[in-house]
């Protein structure tokens, strides 16, 4: 519909286009009776015919006739032209406040200098009863003059100043039914809801305009359309001090009163707002001295050392305390959900989705960072510019320049690890170990602790390098919970010294504290660095945070100059035990929903073994469920750790891992939870977990980590019981299960460099050929039979549930090609590898214990200058 130079609408003459809207476009031109600049604002020829536009059009030329303000922009004339309907307005040199913005934020005196203009306009308007409705940056012109305001189209005029209905921010039937018209970001929850708006839904969007320009960040941002209108509804912008820290405390308060949900929350109106806007103005402008008289030398001397005196004897200015909250999904091990500073306290790095996002504090925005899908438990290089993670059973690095992950080395379990300055990186690289010293170059790790058996340790893990570069902090971990204590380590030589009694990891932060979670919440307690001791009682800093009773992991993390501290809330996470069927139809519920793990269904089909977390003591113990009334009973109560259990194939007997004696032990007792406990097997250099028991009740399938790698072994149920290998390899071979027959055994490997699902032959029953068959084909884990062992079930790594056609009696195995069922929900709230579901025995239910999502994430919680609230 563009206008030519030289085009003529009556008086005027079309000089040039200015730019284009939804309703038409604006043209430069000249006013050939006053020979003077104008603007002309031109309806479009496909909103021409609809009455509601040239009404429109109609009422924003009387609402701007309404209005004479030198911040608003003036209306000159109304017009039409061969059906053509235009408006005649003051032309403006300069540029919108969004092209400004686009730069970044405004400085700090002009931007309250602009406020004040816009409030005035504002309250110019509010006065005749006029709502403007599209309040935005697009819409302020900077000129020399200062602010104009422009674009009345959706403004509406209150009859006897009553509230202005928001029937007009919706268009129905000229667009699609119920879409909005105008820009999200700057609209009040009001606006967004259908419901009456007033002057105070200006002063919302008044309020996103002003933190927009102090800090050059949009007040809500959202990827979607239904995301960034959640956020308008439901949360609140950071302080604009995390942005732009110059910016008064005063400042902040208006902006936030502006932008509260409830309207009668807000300021009422633009007269109060501009009030506090000049107050503020005043207060930040300095007042004109005197010129200076000068002095005789001696008066001069004794002022400036008075001075001097003052400036070392004056009150210190404690730093203000701010707090900001933002929430992160969860999509792996709770525990690797930590958020992790960046030791300059610029950036922060989380998980969600399965990977790894970087955000700078300074910003609103996180972006992925590549080559860090299925990342878990990160850490920073000491200069702020690499992240390294755990996942696929190594340590990689991934600089935030740019380029591919790099691997550090082998690591086949993950409880933490640091980075010192020195270039090593201090790490736990195999489950139930000491910890181990690696180049951050790359490398092969070194033992550096040793545990203390007789302590009944286990496990040392979350470590965390000191500002020396040389010692270190970690956690022991032990089968006795007395025993649970924070040691300072050194990387040149010494034994460990015993520092604390506490059930987390432990962070230093300068200048002198140690943080660590006791009964849920985050505490400090004061630490003097140079001698290595704690000072004075602890204190809280933040209650209800998020702790892993299994692996002793609280997921908080602090700058390297202890000034910028994050966590994460707690979580109410729980799963509940669901039935379904091939199809993947949801057929039912057991029990209640609680944070278990590793369901496992009885050989009859009325009952589930499963172990869950004790929320007083932290340890895990065995639970029964019966299925058919969801009425669950605790099977063990030891404080140590029980899990992986195993029935008796007649399921009177229940045979489990525990870590009561240091290293893994099996375990076995009655079903029921009545009489003793009876240790099966124990290994003094290895942890020994059990997998299966074999139908015919002659061999207890287990797999033992040396902390190189898990292999498969059998023990015998009679005669001299001495264990037998099955599979033996440099790789780790997990969740093994016998052939009904018993002449065959699936695991999970990772031989390949992924896990898969193979099938061997099992030499006590089989008495061809040995053999072994991969079953996978793009990853597996967690096989399972069905009872009559002509199928096979496993997950692919999308969670599929993946269903082979077997062939296993009589002759040698043979299997069909993997056939898709359904998307599995399993989770499991203790370690990976420990299996989320079951079969039942004619394969046509699946027993999934799947992680209530409402229930699955908190949000992550950053602050700045956090000593601020301690009190002492």
């Amino acid at each position: 519909m563009s206008l030519a130079a030289s085009t003529r609408l009556g008086p005027y003459e079309i000089l040039s286009r200015i730019g284009a809207g939804g309703m038409g476009e604006v043209y430069r031109a000249r006013d050939t009776r006053l020979d003077r600049i104008v603007a002309i604002k031109v309806v479009a020829p496909h909103v021409a015919g609809h009455p509601e536009f040239r009404q429109r059009l109609e009422r924003e030329a009387r609402t701007i006739a309404s209005l004479s303000h030198p911040h608003i922009c003036a209306l000159h004339d109304v017009g039409q032209q061969d059906g053509m309907d235009f408006l005649v307005m003051e032309y403006l040199e300069g540029q919108t406040l969004a092209d400004r913005l686009r730069k970044g934020a405004l400085p700090l005196d002009q931007t309250l200098g602009l406020a004040l203009q816009i409030a005035e306009a504002l309250d110019q308007a509010h006065r005749k009863g006029v709502v403007h409705r599209d309040l935005k940056p697009g819409n302020i012109m900077l000129t020399k003059a200062g602010a104009k305001l422009l674009d009345f189209g959706l403004a509406k005029v209150a009859t006897g100043f009553q509230s202005v209905h928001a029937e007009s921010t919706r268009s129905a039937g000229l667009t699609r039914e119920g879409h909005i018209v105008g820009t999200l970001q700057y609209m009040a929850p009001e606006q967004l809801h259908g419901r009456d708006a007033d002057s105070r839904t200006d002063i919302f969007s008044f309020g996103a305009v002003l933190y927009e320009m102090v800090t050059g960040r949009k007040a809500f941002e959202g990827a979607t359309e239904a995301s960034l209108i959640a956020a308008i509804v439901e949360h609140e912008p950071p302080p604009i001090a995390a942005h732009q820290p110059a910016a008064p405390a005063a400042l902040d308060r208006v902006i936030r009163a502006c932008l509260v949900k409830d309207p009668d929350e807000r300021w009422q109106t633009a007269r109060d707002l501009l009030r506090e806007l000049k107050w503020i103005g005043e207060a930040e402008r300095p007042p004109v001295a005197p010129p200076p008289r000068k002095l005789p030398w001696i008066v001069a001397a004794i002022c400036a050392l008075a001075a001097g005196v003052f400036y070392f004897l004056r009150p210190a200015i404690s730093p203000e305390l701010i707090r900001f909250t933002f929430p992160a999904s969860v999509s792996g091990p709770l525990g690797s959900e930590v958020p992790s500073v960046s030791p300059d306290g610029r950036r922060l790095v989380f998980r969600s989705d399965d990977r790894l996002w970087l955000r700078s504090l300074d910003s609103t925005e996180a972006k992925p960072l590549a080559g860090t899908e299925g990342a878990a438990y990160h850490f920073w290089s000491p200069d702020s510019q690499s992240i390294a993670f755990f996942g696929d059973e190594k340590l990689r690095k991934v600089s935030l320049a740019g380029g591919p992950a790099q691997t550090v080395c082998d690591s086949r379990f993950s409880v933490g690890a640091s980075w010192s300055s020195k270039g090593e990186i201090v790490l736990s690289p195999v489950n139930r170990a000491p910890l181990y010293r690696v180049p951050a170059s790359g490398g092969s790790p070194s033992p550096i602790t040793t545990l203390a058996v007789p302590r009944g340790e286990n496990s040392h893990r979350w470590p965390q390098i000191l500002p020396d570069g040389r010692h270190f902090l970690f956690l022991a971990r032990s089968s006795q919970p007395a025993n649970n204590a924070v040691y300072i380590g050194s990387l040149d030589s010494g034994p460990p010294e015993r520092l604390m009694t506490v059930q987390s990891n432990v962070a230093y932060a300068p200048p002198g504290f140690l943080l660590f979670v006791r009964e849920g919440n985050l505490m400090e307690q004061a630490f003097d660095l140079s001698s290595r001791k704690l000072a004075g009682e602890p204190s809280t800093i933040a209650e209800r945070v998020h702790w892993v009773p299994p692996s002793s992991f609280a997921p908080f993390s602090v700058s390297a100059d202890g000034r910028v501290l994050a966590y994460r809330s707690a979580v109410s996470a729980a799963s509940q035990l669901f039935w379904f069927d091939r199809s993947g139809k949801r057929l039912g519920s057991v029990g209640q929903p609680g944070q278990y793990s590793q369901p496992r269904l009885s050989p009859d089909g009325r009952r589930a073994m499963l172990h869950q977390p004790d929320a007083r003591r932290g340890n895990r113990d065995l639970w029964a469920i019966e299925l058919s009334t969801g009425v669950s009973s605790r099977i063990t109560t030891h404080p140590a750790n029980d899990w992986n259990q195993v029935w008796s194939p007649d399921g009177s007997r229940v045979a489990f891992a525990s870590d009561r004696l240091g290293l893994l032990s099996i375990y076995e007792r009655s079903a029921t939870g009545t009489g003793g406990e009876e240790l099966v097997l124990g290994d003094k250099s290895a942890g020994v977990i059990p997998e299966d028991w074999s139908l015919d009740g002659r061999w207890l399938l287990y797999h033992i980590n040396n902390g190189k790698s898990q292999d498969l072994w059998l023990l015998p149920q009679r005669g001299d019981r001495r264990p037998v290998p099955l599979v033996q390899s440099e790789f780790t071979e997990v969740q093994a299960r016998f052939s009904p027959d018993g002449r065959f055994v699936a695991y999970a490997s990772n031989e390949s460099g992924r896990f898969e699902v193979y099938v061997c032959t099992n030499p006590s029953a089989y008495t061809g050929p040995a053999g072994k068959w991969r079953v996978s084909t793009n990853g597996g884990e967690e096989p399972k039979w069905r009872r009559d062992g002509r199928e096979l079930y496993y997950l692919a790594p999308d969670k599929i549930l993946m269903a082979v056609d077997v062939t296993t009696k009589g002759g040698p195995f043979e299997a069909g090609r993997p056939k898709a069922l359904f998307k599995s929900c399993g989770y499991s709230f203790a370690q990976p590898l420990l299996g989320t579901y079951d079969v039942a025995a004619d394969g046509k239910r699946f027993l999934i214990n799947c992680l209530l999502e409402e229930t699955a994430s908190s949000p992550i919680t950053v602050t700045v200058n956090w000593s601020a609230g301690l009190k002492r």
